[in-house]
């Protein structure tokens, strides 16, 4: 019997100054990062959370507090492959992600590719890059995201686990 499950993964974090706008693992030009103990990338983080939420193990900060120094400033990539291998010791493969980044600015469009690229390559899916699907939408000028305060992001993530009855 295969056995299937579904996490969603949400983040949210405000622009800074004096750092790079990383999304999916990939440095966007912009003068203005995001504010976060790691490397603030929200789609990665909320890729992380549908992950851990279908596997049963909690969330992010769980795994990776903001208060542990060990994980100040770390690419988000790496702790991506942390909960795939925590999904993996638990018997879950990830089968794909969806997720939707939320910004008005900067145009992520021209990025979206590399990202996919990256995340599929960390997250090492059988279905080929096709797995990864980011979309990118604005909030249409309205709240934090649309005052241009920062960026937000949501997931999806189908793990499967075959086990024998």
């Amino acid at each position: 019997m295969q056995t299937m499950r579904i996490g969603h993964g949400y983040d949210i974090h405000p622009f800074c100054l004096g750092r790079p706008l990383v999304l999916g693992g990939v440095r966007i030009p912009y003068a203005k990062g995001l504010h976060g103990h790691s490397d603030a990338d929200v789609l990665t983080h909320a890729i992380c959370d549908a992950i851990l939420g279908a596997a049963g193990l909690r969330d992010i900060g769980f795994h990776f507090p903001d208060d542990d120094p060990g994980f100040e400033n770390i690419d988000s990539l790496k702790l991506l492959g942390r909960v795939v291998e925590l999904a993996k010791a638990k018997g879950y493969r990830v089968e794909n992600v969806d997720a939707t980044v939320i910004a008005e600015k900067p145009k992520l469009q021209p990025h979206i590719d590399a990202m996919e690229v990256a995340l599929h390559g960390v997250l090492v899916l059988s279905g080929g890059p096709a797995a990864v699907n980011i979309k990118a939408t604005t909030s249409e000028g309205l709240g934090f995201i649309g005052r241009g305060e920062g960026i937000a992001a949501h997931a999806v993530a189908l793990l499967s686990a075959s086990q024998n009855d």
